[in-house]
């Protein structure tokens, strides 16, 4: 499995998710534990955000080429 196959929104959504009710459930007090946790979590989805960008950009810049005009005046 490719590692492009992972690295979808679907993830980034997942963990977003993941963190709204993990969030919650510390508010109310029904979980305790540490929010470093949930910074790691920020981290990772920020990683597969950044990722994301990437394949799209090298996609994109692998089927159109840029060609810049000179000005003239």
């Amino acid at each position: 499995m490719k590692f492009e196959n992972l690295a979808r929104y679907e993830s980034f959504i997942l963990i977003g998710f993941i963190m709204v009710v993990l969030t919650l459930l510390k508010l109310i007090n029904v979980l305790t534990f540490s929010s470093d946790w949930l910074w790691f979590l920020a981290g990772i989805g920020l990683v597969l955000e950044g990722t994301i960008s990437l394949i799209k950009q090298r996609r994109f810049d692998r089927k159109y080429k840029i060609i810049e005009r000179e000005e003239t005046n």
